[in-house]
């Protein structure tokens, strides 16, 4: 059935709305579904719609911390009245915690019209319009992938930055991680079609891209190549106009020098590495069952900033798994002093059912986990403030972001990433700049969590990932309303770029 039969026996422009919770995997999944949607005849939602405005409601869902499901019932729970006095809408749920909770999610909430799974995002459409024919909830969950997500139809929410899957699945058996009983074991794309698709968002405008996987640097395994991630990351280094390539999130076991040598020798590769540590103890890395140890990670630090030494490194952390002693406790905090994380995203220990470690004995009391995390968020917090500093002086390249800066408009400012993912807040220029924009500036204060260019801008570069995003917005749609994912400040249980365990932050 071509696009135009799909758009008038399905969608018949009807609005949709899709509400995305977790890790960057969900946003780009999010991504697809609206692909998939729109390819289908639906129309985005307007910004700014009331709730219950759309016509379909999709959540795509985390399972990852221990109020996902409270969290998606009570929302589930508000549409309810909204849906019973519009006929015709329809909700539905996917992502992690559909795949788990199956055909729970219908016995809670009876209103809801389809269910999906991690593995079938692309059924998405068909199972819509079979619920709205046959007047039941439908529920459909694959136990394995059915066609690699990058295969599908995409809604991308940026004209300039792009998330490219390298990867899905992960073959890790963290005790406190239930993604990969969710996403299954790893399967790896070719690279020459991850290398198309780079290419042809490049020739759309993209000056960036983030390689994603759940397991990234674990690339390889599947198609029986241990180099192939770093001979990625060198085959991007080729592509014209490609400016800035990052990718998330690694883990340490698979963290090779010829990757560390790929990152410092490939001029698009930014200066910046995200690498969970979870926890510096080497007893409680055992009982989690990640096979490093606090020597091996640390020397992964020691050998990227020796290679890049401005490189930002950030990092996960997760206070409180059951067993942790404050010995043990002071050893999370000892490597944080040693390895002077840039920025960290620490969690206190969520039980989740189905995970070992849920069934450990020794589960530490909240009051303690508490005072361990602030205090653990006390020591970040200096050490970000202090590496921060250390920016000030320094003359820097920002890609002009969208929506990242939320005082811009009351302090006259622009804000977007340097090279090393730094948030820069920086005065607005006197000529006209656009997200995708590149402005170099002058670093002149820090803040634990962003810097600031205070004076004028040295210069404005147009770009045409400006041009892209210029042209997106002169076009008669609506603009995007985006996805509910905002970056957590240290410290905070917040949606990721860094869940424990979450599907991309291994």
């Amino acid at each position: 059935m071509s696009s135009s039969d799909r758009s008038s026996a399905v969608g018949v422009n009807r609005s949709y709305e899709v509400r995305t919770y977790g890790c960057q995997m969900n946003v780009h999944d999010s991504e697809r579904l609206s692909g998939l949607l729109e390819d289908a005849g639906y129309v985005r939602a307007p910004e700014g719609s009331a709730e219950g405005d759309a016509d379909i409601v999709v959540f795509n869902t985390c399972a990852v911390r221990e109020n996902a499901d409270n969290r998606l019932y009570g929302n589930l729970g508000r549409l309810a009245p909204m849906k019973a006095r519009r006929p015709g809408m329809q909700i539905a749920v996917g992502g992690c915690l559909a795949q788990k909770d199956r055909d729970t999610i219908v016995k809670k909430a009876p209103w809801v019209d389809v269910v999906f799974g991690t593995h079938n995002i692309g059924s998405l459409p068909v199972l819509l319009e079979r619920a709205r024919v046959q007047e039941e909830a439908q529920v459909e969950i694959a136990e394995s992938l059915e066609a690699f997500p990058s295969t599908l139809p995409t809604r991308r929410e940026s004209a300039y930055a792009a998330w490219v899957s390298i990867s899905v699945g992960c073959n890790n058996t963290c005790t406190f991680c239930i993604v990969p009983a969710l996403r299954g074991k790893e399967k790896d794309r070719r690279p020459g079609d991850i290398l198309a698709e780079v290419e042809a968002l490049v020739a759309e405008g993209v000056t960036e891209i983030t390689l994603l996987g759940q397991n990234v640097n674990a690339y390889g395994s599947d198609i029986g190549d241990r180099e192939a991630f770093s001979k990625l990351l060198r085959a991007c280094g080729a592509i014209e106009g490609l400016e800035r390539v990052r990718f998330t999130s690694p883990h340490p076991r698979d963290f090779t020098d010829d990757v560390i040598a790929a990152m410092a020798e490939t001029p698009n590769v930014m200066p910046q590495l995200h690498m969970p540590l979870q926890s510096g103890s080497d007893t409680v890395l055992k009982a989690m069952r990640r096979s490093y140890r606090q020597e091996r990670f640390l020397g992964i630090i020691e050998k990227v900033r020796a290679a890049m030494p401005d490189a930002a490194i950030s990092t996960d952390i997760i206070v409180g798994f059951p067993g942790e002693t404050e010995a043990d406790f002071e050893q999370t905090l000892h490597v944080v002093r040693e390895a002077r994380f840039a920025q960290a995203f620490t969690f206190q220990y969520s039980k989740r059912p189905g995970t070992p470690a849920a069934e450990m004995d020794d589960q530490i009391p909240k009051a303690v986990v508490q005072d361990r995390y602030e205090r653990l968020v006390a020591v970040q917090e200096e050490i970000s403030w202090a590496e921060n500093k250390r920016q000030v002086g320094r003359t820097v390249e920002v890609l002009v972001a969208e929506g990242e800066g939320r005082k811009d408009d009351a302090t006259r400012r622009l804000s977007g990433r340097a090279p090393d993912n730094r948030l820069v807040h920086f005065t607005r220029p006197d000529e006209p700049v656009r997200p995708g924009d590149v402005v170099t500036v002058d670093i002149t204060y820090a803040a634990p969590h962003h810097l600031l260019a205070e004076g004028a801008p040295r210069g404005v570069r147009r770009t045409r990932a400006g041009d892209a995003w210029e042209k997106r917005n002169a076009a008669p749609e609506s603009k995007p309303a985006g996805v509910m994912l905002g970056l957590p400040t240290v410290g905070a249980p917040a949606p990721l770029p860094a869940e424990p365990g979450g599907c991309s932050v291994r």
